[in-house]
């Protein structure tokens, strides 16, 4: 099995658990988007706690790549929205499944189609 087959699974696993009703064309579409980066530990997850990151999210995730033309109001909701639905006590916040959400949120699933 290839790495990135056992990284889709994983993130499945982990969104049936967390009950992200992700579904799994999303998931796999999102984590095939990430490579390389999901294989970096640190790169792998979102800190919801990192503003600058979460600034990062927003602009090259949320309007460059899926092209949201929103206020900063909505796309801050969105990403709090997002990091309450993976939970607080939840340390792994997986980039892969992150995107996926917020892509599911904007009703942009069609960029990883």
């Amino acid at each position: 099995m290839s790495k990135l087959v056992e990284k889709i699974e994983h993130y499945m696993a982990v969104s049936k658990e967390l009950g992200l009703d992700l579904s799994e064309d999303l998931i796999s579409k999102a984590t095939e988007d990430l490579v390389p980066s999901i294989y970096k530990q640190d790169a792998e997850t979102v800190s919801c706690s990192d503003s600058e990151e979460l600034d990062t999210v927003k602009k090259n995730f949320l309007q460059n790549k899926l092209g949201v033309n929103a206020n900063d109001a909505t796309l801050d909701a969105a990403i709090k929205g997002v990091c309450e639905a993976m939970g607080t006590s939840n340390r792994h916040k997986y980039r892969a499944l992150f995107y996926a959400l917020l892509a599911k949120e904007f009703g942009k699933e069609s960029v990883y189609a």
